[in-house]
């Protein structure tokens, strides 16, 4: 920088021989004396070494020549003075660089230096040139540092010493010398000075790593131009990019001190190939396990898949964060999905696999597979187009036989499937802006321990976050919104479905999920649901449709304490290659709800929020607690809150083990349930058979399987009103639905009982 050229400020004073009138003999302020006319200054027009000079006499101790010019002093500048000096007869004095500091009130600064270190004549003829920097600032190298508030001087030189002598002096040099300090007072190396061309086409990464080790703790500029970097490139030093880099697909960035979105955005001036090559050296060992997107969006205009943009990895368990943006879908055919049609043979000994699958190269991994004997959420997990065989994210529950299926393969912004195994990846306060051009992550076929934080997805194509495999083991899923592109449409057209899981001991916490089709299906045991609020309710009356759908018999999943609007919770065992229960203890258990608010508003009266649908026969509960739950029909009355749906087989409800139905509170419920279930039966007539209901009132309208009580109410009494202390025996499951009691005494008797029935045998 010079502000002679940038400011167009006239820094250097007139000669002397201009007039000097110009030079003052006290301060250069205004009024002060010049030294036009004094009697011991003249101008020499020739002498041998200056040419046209000033010739003084000293008569005072501090004979004092200032430019009656204001030089501006402005912060971050940096003058120089001088002056060539000789002295030419009798005592020779010293000579210092001085100057009168101002304000902008034209106020002398004061606490400040007004003249530099003396310079020594050495002899008669000798030249000697004197210079001091004067500066706002206080740096090394600075003379005089006159400090913020000074904004002009009065710069000229001082004669101290001896009086008697005389000097001849040459004009006074004001320079602005910035530069020669710019680089102490800028951090940063340019990279054009280590070698880097910058036409795309050489190979700037040499130049690179020699900025990056020149700037010491500074920072690497990178200026405009286009800079090839043809192998892996390591920057530890903070790097400025004005302009932007060209890499190969293989060749990683690694920008260790400021590893984050925008500074890969710069580096390739392009959102999504910068979010390639960011993510890229996140899979790698960068020095950061977070790529923080620092609060910015990202326009995609292309899938995120990981697998192409980090060729080699293969697999990648260290714990790696994406946070803090937003990702945005640029519309495009990038974004189109794929869907093929091929016939295969499915053997359900070998459940995980489809066989002699047609059309197997168009057929992607990630595919969801549709088709009959198929259940929700098939996922292609790997395929081998050697032996013609794909693997299954689930079993097929269809039976044995060669069939056409439909593979779609739809886009995600993110996309692991290309990766076998990846665990421990993290998204947190990510918003997914999907609008129905996307879909949101695809997990990797293998892996563990993904969590998804504060996040939310608006509007994906159908799916938010999908698992093709069992990447899904141990998934967190914790404060996320998750909103519906099928929001306007009636619930039973919706198929969206906000996310799956394959795989164990998954926790679903405290989410929202806006009418979706459903909003999990869930394969796997041991899973945690809780704090969560789905609804899936539509502006007309009409048929809800489940939420969460479990498809696994043996569930091991605790519901709790979630709010469940108008959907219901769907227990089916269509992941399941031979759906017949083979045994008893091959049956559906190990579900608990409890502690739920259940809601419900203009649908059909055989609605139910718990619906268990068995597809194949044979199948019994072994294990269900349904406790301390609210459940709640607004507008119209329905059934119950529980049934089986028989589309495929009923339940065997002579079978029942370890059901606990009870503590829960009924609104706008025609038949509330429970079990056990208390009943109170009146006999008016004298019998000895007393025929007791249950009113449909046990769970599923199973069977009265046992009695654990039967309670006299009053006194029972015979035909004449005798008193009767008989205990009567019990006769179980009676009647055409098995869902009664018999009571049989020694003798016709009547009067009221209490009793306590199950649908079930306890464990």
């Amino acid at each position: 920088m010079n502000i002679a050229v940038t400011a167009g400020l006239q820094l250097m004073p007139p000669g002397f021989s201009a007039g000097l009138y110009n030079w003052s003999r006290a301060n250069g302020v205004a009024n002060d004396p010049t030294w036009s006319g004094a009697t011991n200054a003249a101008i020499v027009p020739a002498d041998q070494d200056f040419g046209p000079c000033l010739e003084i006499q000293k008569l005072e101790t501090v004979t004092r020549i200032r430019y009656m010019g204001e030089t501006p002093i402005i912060p971050g500048t940096f003058l120089r003075v001088s002056a060539r000096v000789k002295g030419i007869a009798g005592n020779l004095p010293q000579v210092r660089v001085a100057g009168w500091p101002g304000t902008a009130q034209r106020v002398v600064v004061s606490g400040v230096p007004q003249s530099s270190d003396a310079v020594s004549l050495p002899g008669y003829g000798r030249v000697v040139e004197v210079s001091a920097i004067i500066a706002t600032a206080t740096r090394q190298g600075v003379d005089m540092s006159w400090g913020p508030t000074a904004t002009i001087g009065h710069l000229g030189l001082d004669l101290i010493g001896p009086n008697g002598g005389a000097v001849r002096i040459e004009n006074l040099r004001i320079e602005d010398v910035t530069a020669e300090f710019v680089p102490a007072m800028i951090d940063w190396v340019d990279v054009r000075d280590y070698g880097a061309v910058g036409d795309g086409v050489a190979d700037d990464r040499a130049a690179f790593l020699r900025a990056d080790a020149a700037a010491a703790g500074g920072q690497v500029l990178v200026p405009a131009g286009t800079y090839r970097i043809n192998g892996d490139l390591t920057m530890n030093e903070p790097v400025r990019f004005v302009g932007t880099l060209r890499m190969p697909r293989t060749a990683r960035l690694s920008l260790r001190r400021n590893f984050d979105f925008p500074s890969y955005a710069d580096a390739f001036g392009d959102e999504t190939e910068g979010m390639k090559k960011a993510l890229q050296a996140l899979l790698d060992y960068c020095d950061h396990n977070i790529l923080d997107f620092c609060g910015r969006k990202v326009d995609l205009t292309e899938p995120l898949v990981i697998g192409d943009l980090a060729p080699g990895v293969t697999a990648f368990s260290s714990r790696r964060v994406v946070a803090n943006g937003q990702i945005a879908i640029v519309p495009g055919p990038a974004w189109n999905s794929r869907t093929v049609t091929a016939a295969a043979t499915y053997d359900p000994n070998d459940g995980y696999r489809l066989k002699n699958v047609g059309q197997l190269s168009a057929i992607e991994v990630g595919s969801r597979v549709t088709g009959p004997g198929v259940g929700r959420e098939i996922y292609v997990t790997a395929r081998n187009l050697s032996d013609g065989t794909i693997t299954l994210s689930n079993p097929l529950f269809g039976g044995a036989g060669t069939r056409n299926y439909t593979f779609i393969r739809r886009r995600y912004a993110f996309d692991f499937s290309t990766i076998p195994q990846v665990d421990r990846f993290y998204f947190m306060n990510v918003e997914f802006g999907l609008e129905g051009n996307a879909n949101g992550v695809m997990l990797p076929p293998s892996g563990g321990l993904w969590s998804f934080r504060d996040c939310f997805f608006t509007r994906p194509q159908d799916r938010c976050i999908t698992s093709i495999g069992e990447a899904c083991q141990g998934m967190l899923i914790d404060r996320c919104e998750f909103m519906s592109d099928d929001l306007d449409l009636p619930a039973g057209n919706r198929t969206s479905i906000a996310l799956n899981i394959n795989a164990n001991d998954t926790k679903i916490r405290d989410n929202r999920f806006v009418r979706f089709g459903h909003f999990c299906v869930a394969s796997g045991t041991g899973h945690l649901i809780t704090g969560n609020h789905w609804f899936q309710g539509d502006g007309s009356t009409g048929v809800r449709v489940a939420g969460l759908v479990l498809t696994g018999r043996v569930a091991q999943v605790t519901v709790t304490g979630n709010y469940i609007d108008n959907a219901s919770i769907e227990w089916t065992n269509e992941h399941h290659p031979t759906p017949n229960a083979l045994t008893p203890q091959a049956s559906f258990g190990g579900l608990t709800i409890t502690g739920n608010t259940f809601l419900c508003s203009n649908t059909v009266s055989n609605f139910s929020w718990i619906v268990i649908k068995p597809y194949g026969s044979g199948h019994t509960l072994s294990g269900l607690t349904v406790m301390g739950n609210v459940f709640k029909s607004l507008y119209a009355n329905i059934d119950r809150v529980e049934r089986v749906d028989t589309s495929y087989a009923n339940l065997r409800m002579d079978k029942m083990q370890g059901v606990r139905f009870e503590g829960n509170t009924f609104y706008g419920i025609r038949t509330p349930t429970t079990n056990p279930l208390y009943v109170t039966h009146t006999q008016n007539t004298a019998a000895s058979r007393w025929l007791v209901g249950t009113d449909a009132a046990l769970p599923f309208n199973g069977q009265s399987l046992k009695v654990e009580a039967v309670v006299p109410e009053g006194t029972i009494t015979d035909a004449s009103g005798g008193r009767n202390n008989d205990l009567p025996s019990v006769q179980l499951a009676q009647g055409s639905g098995r869902n009664q009691v018999a009571l049989d005494f020694s003798a016709p008797v009547k009067g009221t009982v209490s009793l306590r029935v199950r649908m079930d045998t306890p464990e």
